[in-house]
C-alpha cells in the first residue's frame, strides 16, 4: 500500500520532552540499536504484526536493567497485553543471552509526551554486546488477530525505543533512531461537501469535497464522477467532476453567486445524491463569515503529525477559513517557536487562509488555567508558564508564572495578543483574574467536552466576552476533529467570524469585538441582532478596560456588541439557517432561559421518541461519565432507530430485538443519545442507567423534556417526543426582551438540531 501523507514523522529535534541529561558515556553504541520491521504503510483500525530487534551495545545490559518502548500517549491503538496469546495486542518478547525477560505494560507510565510505555526487564542474568532482544508486536502464533491500529492518519507513529543499561531505572533514547510506521486512511464509508455560511453578491467561496473512512478521515481510495446541483446559479462550478484527488480532497476555488439567496449544492454520484453542502447565505451586508478552529496541537508538542501537516489538513482537507497552532507552552521549544512561525508567515494567505502564530499558556487552574494565546504578527516572545519539559533554559526569565504574570508581560510589551480562556486537561478559572481587554472570549466547547459553565460562571461578575468553539484536537486534524477511541469524547468545535473581510486585521477586531458564534462541529448561519427604541451608545471596546473608548450612536446592534441604552425593553431579531433540522432554539438572558422556540407544536408531534444522556463528572481533567444503559419499549415496537453523537463506532450502541436499545458510552459535558421511531403512541418506556433510570407511558412524554437529574456537573437523563418527519433548517423571528435595571443584560441564543449539534451566539451585552 502506498503512503499517501507527505509530511511523515515528526522531527525529533523538534519535539519538546525531557529525555534525561544523564548518560553512561559519550559513544552512542554504548546504548545499543534497535531495527523494526516492517515499515509499510498499514490502514487505520487494522490489525498487525511487527518485529522490533534490539541489539546490545558496548557495556552490555546489567541484571535488573533493560530497555523501554514508548509511544505518544495521544493514541487509541491496541494495548500490549502479554496475558492471553488468543486476544488482540498480544505481545512476546525473548533474548538469546543470560536470564528472562519480565514485561510490564502502563499506559501512563512514562514522561510527556511518551506515556505510554512497555518496559522489558532482565532478571536473572546479563547480557553481553551482541546479544538481541526481538519483540514480537502482534503475535499472531497462537491465535491473536495482532495489534490493533489507531484511528486517524499519521505520517508515522513511532516506536520510542530507550536503553536502561546499568540498571539506574534511567532510560536514556537510543540516538539517531526513529523507527516509524506510516498510518493511512480506510476504504470510504461517507461523503462531505463543505461551503462556508454568508456571503455578499459577487464575493469569491469555495466549496470542499472528501470522502471520510469509518474513522473521519478523509481518504483516497476512491475515484468518482460527481454531478453537482444548485440551488443558485454558481459562476465557476462545473457540472461534473472527476474526482481523483492527490491527496485525499478537492478545494473547488474561485466560486460566486451574483444574486441574494440561498445556496444548496447537492453531490450525485450517478443517480445517487451523496451529499450536500449548505446552507451558503449570500446577502448584501457589512460582513461575511469566515469559519475557524483555532486551536489543535500536533506531534512537535503533545499531539501527533507535523506543523505543516496540520496547516495543510486545516486548509485542504476541513476546508478551514482561519486557523492556529496551540501547543503546551512548557512543551515547546525554542527551535519549534521559531519553525512554528515560519510555518504561519508560510501559509498566512490573506484574503484565503487566515493564520496566526500563538500558543497555549498552560498555567495550572490554580494560578490562571488554560488559556490560548494568538499574535497578530510573527516573532514575538513566547512566555511560558514554566519550563518543566524544557532542557534549554536560558530564557527562562520570560516565563510569565501566573496568569497575572502573563497579563502584565503582555500589557508591558505592548504586544498586539487576544486570549480565550479554555477548559481542558487545566481549566481556566475565570475568577483568578481578568483583563477585558486582552482576553476577548471563552471557548465553550471542544473535543473534551461542552462547557457554557465558563460563559455563564462570569455574567454575575461582569465578565463581558464572546463565545468560540474549537476542536483542540491532538491528532493533527483541525476543523474536523474526530474523538476517535481515547480521551476525547466529542467532535471539536467551529468559530465563525462574522467580518468584512478575511485577514489577520479584520479576524482580530472580529475577536476584539466578540462578532463571532460557536458550535459542536457543524457549519450554519446565525444573524443575531438587537434593535432598541431609541439612539443608545455602542462601545468598540469594553469600556471597564477602556472607559475613553470610541464610542457610537445607534438604534441596532449585533452579536457580541457592548450598548448602554435607557430603554427598559428591546426587540430581538434571530435568524437561524442550518445544515439540518432545527430542533429548538433557547433565548437566554445570562444564565436564565426566556423562552424555548420550536419550528413544531404538541400537535406535530409523532411517533418519534428522543432519550439523551448528558453532563462530567466535575471540571477538571477526569470530567469523563461513563454511561451504561438500556432502554425498552413495551406493548410497543421500534420501526427505526438513529443514534445521536456516536462518535466513536466501537462503542456499543444499538438496538436490540424489536423493543431494546443498549448503550455503553460517555460523554464530557456533551450530549449522546437515540432517536426511535415506533408503532403507536401508546405503550411504555423505561430507561435503566448506572446513574439513575426513568419509567414512563409514552402518553406522558411529549415536547417539554422529561428530566433525570443525575448528580454530577450536569448530568442528566432526557426523554421528549418530536415529529416523524424532519424538522424545519430555518428559523427566523422576533421578540420583545425585558432589560433589567442594574448590571448587564447577557442577550444570546443557544441552537439545537435534530442530529446533535449546538451552536451559541455570542452575547449582546445591554446594560442602562
Amino acid at each position: 500500500m502506498k503512503q499517501l501523507s507527505p509530511f511523515g514523522a515528526v522531527k525529533r529535534s523538534l519535539v519538546g520532552d525531557n529525555n534525561p541529561s544523564m548518560q553512561p558515556g559519550s559513544d552512542p553504541a554504548i546504548l545499543g540499536s534497535a531495527k523494526l520491521t516492517p515499515l509499510d504503510p498499514v490502514e487505520v483500525r487494522s490489525f498487525q504484526s511487527y518485529q522490533l530487534t534490539y541489539t546490545v551495545g558496548k557495556l552490555g545490559i546489567d541484571d535488573t536493567g533493560g530497555i523501554r518502548i514508548a509511544w505518544r500517549s495521544i493514541s487509541d491503538a491496541g494495548r500490549p497485553q502479554m496475558t492471553d496469546p488468543m486476544g488482540d495486542n498480544y505481545v512476546t518478547a525473548s533474548s538469546n543471552g543470560e536470564g528472562r525477560l519480565a514485561l510490564r505494560y502502563d499506559h501512563n507510565g512514562g514522561i510527556r509526551p511518551w506515556n505510554e510505555v512497555l518496559t522489558l526487564e532482565q532478571v536473572g542474568g546479563y547480557l553481553r554486546e551482541g546479544d538481541e532482544i526481538t519483540i514480537n508486536f502482534g503475535d499472531t502464533s497462537q491465535g491473536s488477530a495482532g495489534m490493533l491500529t489507531q484511528t486517524f492518519v499519521e505520517g508515522g507513529r513511532e516506536f520510542r525505543v530507550m536503553a536502561d543499561v546499568q540498571a539506574t531505572g534511567i532510560f536514556i533514547e537510543l540516538p539517531d533512531t526513529q523507527l516509524a510506521v506510516p498510518v493511512v486512511a480506510g476504504p470510504p464509508v461517507s461523503w462531505h461537501a463543505v461551503l462556508p455560511t454568508l456571503r455578499r453578491p459577487s464575493e469569491v467561496f469555495h466549496l470542499g469535497v472528501k470522502a471520510e473512512d469509518k474513522w473521519g478521515n478523509p481518504t483516497a481510495q476512491v475515484k468518482a464522477t460527481l454531478r453537482f446541483e444548485t440551488s443558485l446559479p454558481v459562476k465557476g462550478l462545473c457540472e461534473t467532476l472527476k474526482y481523483a484527488p492527490k491527496d485525499r480532497a478537492m478545494t473547488l476555488e474561485g466560486l460566486t453567486v451574483a444574486q441574494e439567496g440561498t445556496l444548496w449544492i447537492k453531490v450525485f454520484i450517478d443517480d445517487h445524491e451523496v451529499a450536500q453542502a449548505g446552507p451558503l447565505v449570500i446577502k448584501n451586508g457589512a460582513v461575511a463569515g469566515f469559519w475557524g478552529d483555532l486551536h489543535g496541537q500536533t506531534g512537535e508538542t503533545v499531539g501527533t503529525n507535523t506543523i505543516e501537516s496540520y496547516f495543510d489538513f486545516a486548509r485542504n482537507k476541513a476546508f478551514l477559513d482561519v486557523t492556529s497552532h496551540q501547543g503546551n507552552d512548557f512543551q515547546l521549544t525554542a527551535d519549534f517557536w521559531q519553525h512554528l512561525n515560519d510555518q504561519t508567515a508560510i501559509w498566512d494567505e490573506p484574503g484565503r487562509f487566515t493564520v496566526f502564530p500563538g500558543y497555549e499558556w498552560s498555567g495550572n487552574t490554580a494560578v490562571g488555567g488554560d488559556h490560548n494565546v494568538f499574535f497578530r504578527e510573527e516573532g514575538r516572545t513566547i512566555r511560558r508558564c514554566s519550563h518543566v519539559l524544557l532542557d534549554d533554559q536560558t530564557d527562562m526569565n520570560t516565563d510569565a508564572n501566573t496568569l497575572t504574570d502573563l497579563y502584565e508581560a503582555f500589557v508591558k510589551s505592548g504586544d498586539d495578543v487576544v486570549l480565550y480562556a479554555h477548559v481542558g486537561g487545566r481549566y481556566a478559572d475565570i475568577f483568578y483574574d481578568h483583563n477585558p481587554l486582552l482576553e476577548t472570549a471563552v471557548e465553550v466547547h471542544s473535543a473534551w467536552g461542552t462547557f457554557e459553565w465558563i460563559l455563564t460562571d462570569g455574567f454575575p461578575i461582569g465578565r463581558r466576552v464572546g463565545v468560540v468553539c474549537n476542536s483542540d484536537g491532538h491528532k493533527g486534524r483541525p476543523g474536523a476533529s474526530y474523538p476517535g477511541d481515547s480521551i476525547f469524547g466529542s467532535l471539536g468545535g467551529l468559530t465563525c467570524f462574522l467580518t468584512d473581510k478575511n485577514d489577520r486585521d479584520s479576524i482580530f477586531e472580529a475577536q476584539r469585538r466578540r462578532h463571532h458564534y460557536g458550535t459542536t462541529g457543524c457549519r450554519m448561519n446565525m444573524d443575531l441582532r438587537v434593535t432598541l427604541p431609541e439612539v443608545s451608545s455602542l462601545f468598540e471596546r469594553n469600556p471597564d478596560a477602556v472607559p475613553d473608548t470610541k464610542t457610537h450612536h445607534v438604534k441596532s446592534v449585533m452579536m457580541g456588541d457592548i450598548v448602554q441604552t435607557s430603554a427598559d425593553q428591546v426587540e430581538l431579531a434571530v435568524s437561524v439557517k442550518a445544515h439540518a433540522g432545527i430542533e429548538r432554539i433557547e433565548i437566554r438572558n445570562g444564565a436564565e432561559v426566556l423562552e424555548t422556540l420550536r419550528p413544531y407544536t404538541e400537535n406535530d408531534l409523532g411517533n418519534r421518541i428522543r432519550v439523551l444522556w448528558s453532563g462530567a463528572e466535575y471540571r477538571g481533567r477526569d470530567r469523563i461519565t461513563r454511561w451504561n444503559g438500556r432502554t425498552q419499549f413495551s406493548n410497543t415496537v421500534i420501526e427505526r432507530f438513529e443514534t445521536i453523537n456516536q462518535w466513536n463506532p466501537d462503542q456499543l450502541f444499538e438496538q436490540r430485538g424489536s423493543d431494546t436499545v443498549i448503550w455503553k458510552t460517555v460523554t464530557t459535558g456533551n450530549f449522546m443519545g437515540f432517536d426511535a421511531w415506533l408503532a403507536d403512541k401508546a405503550g411504555h418506556i423505561s430507561v435503566t442507567t448506572n446513574h439513575g433510570a426513568l419509567s414512563l407511558d409514552l402518553a406522558d412524554v411529549g415536547l417539554e423534556d422529561v428530566v433525570l437529574d443525575a448528580g454530577g456537573l450536569e448530568r442528566k437523563l432526557k426523554v421528549s417526543r418530536l415529529p416523524d418527519a424532519s424538522l424545519a433548517k430555518e428559523m427566523t423571528f422576533t421578540r420583545n426582551i425585558k432589560i433589567k435595571e442594574n448590571g448587564d443584560n447577557p442577550i444570546w441564543i443557544c441552537v439545537f438540531t435534530e442530529d446533535g449539534f449546538q451552536a451559541w451566539s455570542s452575547p449582546i451585552y445591554v446594560f442602562r
